[in-house]
């Protein structure tokens, strides 16, 4: 039995959507063709999050109503399964392609630009996504194309969310908020940070009462003391030990859309100098929510956090958020494109989705960790990760 398509994470309609404003974008930019290699924004024209390990390619023209997904031949009925696409507008191409020093699946995607009748005409690429040599291979298979550099252009597209992504994002943060609620049961003195990683990652997966389940997975960073200096750490074997403090960064990820949480536990009654930087990093919070809203700047958010977290008497050196939307194949959180930094002016704009992040690594011995995953609404912010703002005290 062939394939069938599997549950869409949204109507044919929405993809449309999507892609009539790349459409535009590529007019603007004089490109008849445009090559999307970004996993991400190939999952948000076509809603395909197949692993895809070989090189792979979206090729959007200006001629078709739906793109074309070139992947390996392996892959393809996965991509088809997954996407909205058309059978026929997902192109499998053959092993020799594959693991050869003269050519690779580029080629096969060329092939297709000169099948498809515009290889003298403007031609869009990812170049920032793209090797050198993969770039120069473009460049020199289609000499009578007008290369574009189309770096970030859907990525700043995707960053405007439609309602239906805003009620995704919604169900990727019960997912976290769950899996935050799990951290505070397990996490227990003797308790080994690997067999907590487990029950904390089954709840990011299976959800709670009323949260559908996940649909992928980022795993948590966690670490314990005196480990909390630094961010990005995954568990380990240790214990939690009594006078321990924890510090966990965890998404939920609903349709391959990632909603992401930190907040930081003790067992036993933290330090004065912990509830003084809980205290300022909250305070930061409450700053920025009080000023997002639509027209808004970035630097605005940022401006505010930090005078906040200085008024406590701490001073904050990172950003203090960033766009968030689909996971990138690499499992990051981050969309490429604006932050909550200063001199950052992109506008804020409704449903608009960030991470709001107070992570604050102070010295090589100290550090907290909090956020929320918020989105611009049309007056002013809703905040869609609902975990107590609080310092866990175990």
């Amino acid at each position: 039995m062939a394939i069938g398509k599997a549950p869409q994470a949204f109507p044919r309609s929405e993809y449309l959507r999507r892609l009539a404003l790349v459409k535009s974008e590529m007019a603007r930019r004089n490109v008849d063709a445009l090559v999307i290699n970004s996993w991400a924004n190939i999952t948000y024209l076509t809603g395909n999050f197949t692993r895809m390990l070989a090189m792979h390619a979206l090729v959007v023209s200006t001629r078709e109503e739906e793109p074309t997904l070139i992947v390996r031949r392996m892959c393809a009925p996965g991509a088809f399964h997954q996407s909205f696409l058309s059978h026929d507008k997902v192109i499998g191409y053959s092993e020799s392609y594959v693991g050869k020093h003269d050519r690779d699946g580029f080629d096969a995607v060329i092939d297709f630009i000169h099948d498809l009748g515009v290889a003298s005409r403007g031609i869009g690429l990812e170049l920032g996504n793209l090797t050198a040599q993969a770039a120069e291979k473009f460049k020199a298979r289609l000499p009578n194309a007008d290369i574009v550099d189309c770096t970030k252009a859907v990525d700043w597209i995707r960053g405007v969310k439609s309602d239906l992504e805003v009620e995704v994002m919604r169900q990727a943060a019960a997912l976290a908020d769950a899996a935050v609620m799990r951290a505070a049961e397990v996490i227990r003195p003797g308790v080994r940070e690997a067999d907590a990683a487990v029950e904390i990652m089954t709840a990011q997966v299976r959800g709670a009462a009323g949260v559908p389940p996940a649909t992928g997975l980022r795993p948590l960073l966690m670490k314990s003391s005196p480990r909390v200096c630094t961010p990005h750490i995954l568990w380990s074997e240790d214990v939690f030990r009594d006078g321990s403090q924890i510090d966990m960064e965890v998404s939920g990820n609903r349709h391959q859309y990632m909603a992401a949480l930190m907040r930081s536990f003790t067992i036993g009654a933290p330090s004065d100098r912990l509830l003084r930087l809980h205290e300022a990093h909250a305070a930061g919070i409450e700053a920025a929510l009080n000023v997002i809203r639509p027209g808004r700047t970035c630097s605005d958010v940022a401006e505010v956090v930090y005078r906040a977290i200085e008024k406590h008497g701490f001073k904050k050196e990172s950003r203090c958020g960033y766009a968030i939307g689909i996971e990138s194949q690499t499992s990051a959180w981050i969309e490429p494109t604006a932050s909550f930094g200063i001199g950052d002016i992109t506008e804020l704009k409704p449903n608009m989705t960030f991470h709001l992040m107070m992570g604050n690594w102070v010295e090589e011995e100290f550090g907290y960790e909090i956020s929320e995953t918020i989105c611009v609404t049309d007056s002013g912010v809703e905040v869609l990760t609902r975990a107590p703002r609080q310092l866990f005290q175990l």
